[in-house]
């Protein structure tokens, strides 16, 4: 295949002369442009001074963009979409085909170990709660209050407790204030074990910090009690490998892995999947089923009944092997600088305030939360959409007691990064806020069923069938509750 440089060095046919190669332009600075190709990210939205900006969706923790390589592979298989496992025509075979190898690619995206299994899931909510359902009849669990809903729920409620200490099932242990201290903290309760599990999150949702894994496992398994960890915020943004961290589980979303078609996994040891309550009771779960009794099959299938969701794990693997295949750390390096071009960003700015964890937690991903003195979180996100075209997150990010520990319980504002981020998004962002402190908002804003809207809003809505009452539905959806 001839290269860029040969093809300039060769000799011109017409003149017989040679053409010199041209001098490369410089590489853009981490952070620049795009990392990878994402859909819609040339998406227009109307302003209401009446113009239009491109979107900057600095919402990615919560569900990122398709990327171009998973639409285009999404649009290359669905003519061969077929049912899996039990078709016994071509496409069936096909598909399932297509299925399980997606199976090994999301995998191997994750550093699995050869004996571990590897269930496809809705989400990360889905995957922990699956994996709550498995733990050993009374395995102690511990989890730390620093985490996301579905890292905390799934233990609660099947303790029947949030209360640290109660000898039930889970334990909720609160954090403490330093890294060193919460491994301290760690390292004493399961001291007054035995647990079966310790789960985590890999990377704050809120803050993007996380602690030092490679410490965490050290603790645990030193204590026999095998980790957990919620991938959701560290897959996508750092990569990771349960067989470098020697981490048991760990659980991800295809939706914040910029494939966002209803697929996710829980990826780890076979032992406890293989014996568990099977997560679903249906077909293709089972060997045989007699009016008398069942035998299930064992993981992975013992936990997938009913028809997979083929597409969404064929564009899970998509999205696996697109960002397996960037540069060795040109991903940790594109979010490192965005999030510190933010930081700084958002410092420079009077009365604005970036919500820390830990001082003393290293190598956050992209996702920043902050206040504005003053200023409602949800009049604040509202402001940078309709003023700035700048799409955000405010609430209570299904943290609350974290939110609630950063003193932050009527909410915050996050900012979260990815591939398809750019410098111009941040230094929008920025640029958006020290405008809002220093002259207001040009619009009117009014609380309507709980969400912050434009008075008398003149936008005109993009034109895709089944937006016609979009105002009305959007109100009525972001109530103080839904607050994700």
């Amino acid at each position: 295949m001839t290269t860029i440089t040969e093809l300039f060095a060769c000799a011109d046919e017409t003149t017989g002369t040679a053409v010199t190669a041209r001098s490369a332009a410089p590489a853009p600075a981490p952070g620049e442009q795009a990392l990878l190709p994402v859909v819609g990210a040339g998406t227009r939205v109307p302003l209401v001074d009446g113009t239009q900006r491109t979107y900057a969706n600095l919402d990615c923790a919560a569900s990122a963009p398709a990327l171009e390589a998973v639409a285009a592979r999404v649009a290359e298989v669905l003519p061969l979409y077929a049912s899996v496992h039990r078709g016994a025509g071509y496409l069936s075979q096909v598909s399932t085909a297509l299925y399980e190898a997606s199976r090994q690619a999301v995998a191997r995206f994750v550093g699995a170990r050869e004996d571990d299994v590897c269930v496809i899931t809705r989400n990360t909510t889905d995957s922990l709660n699956l994996l709550a359902g498995v733990v050993p009849a009374g395995g102690r669990v511990l989890v730390l209050d620093v985490e996301h809903h579905a890292n905390l729920l799934p233990w609660v409620q099947r303790s029947g407790t949030a209360q640290r200490g109660t000898g039930r099932v889970a334990t909720v242990l609160p954090l403490e204030p330093t890294v060193a201290a919460t491994l301290d903290a760690i390292r004493a309760e399961l001291a007054r074990g035995p647990y079966a599990l310790l789960t985590l999150t890999g990377a704050s949702n809120v803050t993007g910090e996380a602690l030092p894994l490679d410490e965490v496992v050290a603790i645990a398994h030193a204590a026999g009690t095998r980790v957990a960890v919620d991938g959701a915020q560290l897959v996508p943004h750092r990569g990771f490998s349960l067989a470098a961290t020697d981490v048991d589980y760990v659980a991800f979303s295809g939706h914040k892995t910029y494939a966002p078609y209803g697929a996710g996994a829980l990826v780890g040891r076979r032992d406890w999947l293989d014996t568990g309550t099977p997560y679903l009771a249906g077909g293709g779960a089972v060997r045989d089923v007699r009016t008398d009794r069942t035998v299930w099959q064992p993981a992975p299938a013992r936990h997938e009944a009913g028809s997979p969701n083929v597409v969404g794990a064929i564009a899970l693997a998509q999205a696996c092997d697109t960002l397996a295949a960037l540069p060795a750390g040109a991903l940790e390096a594109h979010e490192q600088a965005l999030r510190a071009r933010l930081v700084d960003g958002l410092a420079a700015v009077d009365g604005v305030e970036v919500a820390r964890v830990w001082p003393d937690s290293a190598d956050p991903v992209g996702v920043v939360t902050f206040t504005v003195a003053g200023r409602n979180p949800g009049l604040v996100a509202a402001y940078l959409a309709a003023e700035h075209g700048i799409g955000v997150r405010d609430g209570r990010f299904c943290a609350h007691p974290l939110l609630a520990h950063l003193g932050a319980e009527q909410g915050a504002i996050r900012a979260s990064v990815g591939v398809g981020t750019t410098a111009e998004h941040v230094d929008r962002l920025v640029a958006a806020l020290a405008a809002l402190r220093a002259h207001g908002t040009q619009a009117q804003y009014e609380v309507v069923d709980g969400c912050w809207t434009v008075v008398d809003d003149t936008r005109p809505l993009i034109e895709v069938r089944g937006l016609d009452h979009l105002a009305a539905t959007a109100a009525a959806a972001c109530g103080p509750a839904l607050d994700d």
